[in-house]
């Protein structure tokens, strides 16, 4: 059973920073992708950015230039540099991870999500 665990998130301002991070721990599979969705009052969860254990990024275009995704693959983290922060980031970020089962099936496991409140 694979565990996701989040921490960081919180209040920032307007232009402020915050950090996210995401370990997973009990799986005797390998962690391929792993990266972030947000869902925000009332909107459907979206991408944040997703790594490959090859260092391969994808970001939102809402993101992009502004976050940084990356990942330490020994130890099954990953984490999300949020800069030039705006109040519409402002929602649950959930971290997401793709165990590998075998060469042609896996899953998607999910965190419990952590706030992330952009206000002045």
């Amino acid at each position: 059973q694979v565990r996701l665990v989040e921490s960081g998130g919180g209040l920032a301002q307007p232009g402020g920073s915050l950090r996210l991070s995401c370990a997973a721990s009990g799986s005797r599979f390998s962690i391929g992708t792993m990266g972030w969705y947000r869902q925000a009052p009332g909107k459907q969860r979206e991408l944040v950015a997703h790594i490959t254990t090859g260092g391969s990024t994808n970001y939102a275009s809402s993101v992009k230039g502004r976050f940084t995704i990356s990942r330490d693959n020994a130890e099954n983290t990953v984490t999300l540099q949020m800069n030039s922060l705006k109040p519409e980031d402002t929602a649950v970020y959930y971290c997401d991870a793709y165990v590998v089962l075998t060469s042609t099936s896996g899953y998607t496991e999910w965190g419990q999500g952590t706030q992330v409140t952009v206000s002045s």
